[in-house]
């Protein structure tokens, strides 16, 4: 798992970049929570997602964002951070451009910027979103939101109440052309404490079925 150094928009960005053996390998892009509440990409529900996809074959990219680690710049309120991730997916791509889907995955802040993300990359097949902060951030520019994906919460959250994860499902439940599940990891708090191995199991099961279900290139129409 090498750590890469590479250009964004406000400076150089560190990263962490598991290469898959697969030729053609799927790609995954891990986004970390709030910079200024210690947020980082060694949070350990970002490396949880990170091992899962790398598990399941794809190349995967967590990196920090900008003022975080080594990577240079100062935080920007969403706007520097959702840039700092959209050269992140550049640089994933760069590394590997036969990849044959393109997925996103974030935590609380990162979350909300990987939803944001999805409405700027047409390329994106997939999302993880977990405890999406849907009490602090607006996600109205879901609009329609343009991939399915999952949404996972816990029944112990203390920072993002579960009535806000339900009215956000919900509203992109009733979109047509994409699927938005989610699951309630019970005994879950927003940082997943003790509940690691049950939020990998839900992320896992759901990337697997995506994957399987997944048409292959010469059944698209």
């Amino acid at each position: 798992m090498p750590d890469v150094i590479y250009t964004g928009p406000d400076g150089r960005l560190e990263g962490r970049y598991h290469q898959s053996k697969e030729k053609n390998a799927p790609i995954a892009l891990m986004l970390h929570p709030h910079p200024q509440a210690g947020g980082n990409m060694n949070n350990k529900v970002v490396f949880t997602l990170f091992h899962v996809f790398a598990t399941r074959g794809f190349s995967v990219l967590r990196f920090n964002f900008r003022g975080v680690g080594r990577s240079q710049g100062t935080f920007d309120n969403g706007l520097g951070e959702l840039s700092d991730a959209a050269a992140s997916l550049d640089w994933l791509q760069s590394m590997n451009p036969d990849a044959k889907q393109c997925w996103v995955a974030g935590f609380s802040f990162g979350a909300w910027i990987g939803m944001q993300l999805l409405m700027r990359r047409p390329e994106i097949d997939g999302f993880i979103s977990v405890a999406p902060p849907a009490n602090s951030y607006d996600f109205a520019f879901l609009a329609p939101c343009p991939s399915s994906g999952l949404i996972v919460h816990g029944d112990r959250d203390e920072v993002v109440p579960a009535a806000d994860i339900a009215k956000l499902v919900a509203r992109l439940s009733q979109q047509k052309g994409i699927t938005v599940d989610s699951r309630t990891v019970k005994g879950a708090n927003h940082f997943f404490h003790d509940s690691l191995d049950k939020l990998a199991v839900e992320v896992d099961r759901y990337v697997t079925k995506s994957m399987t279900e997944q048409p292959k290139p010469e059944e698209k129409t």
